[in-house]
């Protein structure tokens, strides 16, 4: 009878051993699985992360672009207008130029 019973018993240890050893697996397998989705979390975040900065540098590099653009039309605007004042001063003058080297050329 008490050999029945450490039978009993040791079988009992030997079911609980594999029931501890299956809940092992189990809790490995769900690290694993926790791990991956964890590693496809940090993946998404990363390409929202990615597309934000791009969206965010796009505005900046097009508000800069923007500004360069209109301070160039600026610029080329104040050259037009001196160049115009330059000509018109040219042309104000130039009969008076030409007047003064035939008479220098003349006295020569």
């Amino acid at each position: 009878m008490a050999e029945s019973k450490v039978t009993g018993i040791i079988q009992s240890l030997n079911g609980l051993e594999d029931d501890l050893d299956s809940l092992n697996s189990k809790v490995a397998d769900m690290k694993k699985q926790l791990t991956v989705k964890a590693q496809n979390e940090i993946d998404k975040l990363l390409e929202k992360t990615k597309a934000m900065a791009i969206k965010e540098a796009e505005t900046i590099i097009n508000a800069s672009k923007d500004k360069a653009n209109l301070e160039s039309t600026k610029i080329i605007k104040e050259g037009e207008a001196k160049l115009a004042e330059i000509q018109s001063k040219i042309d104000a003058n130039f009969d008076e130029a030409v007047r003064h080297v035939v008479s220098t050329v003349l006295k020569a």
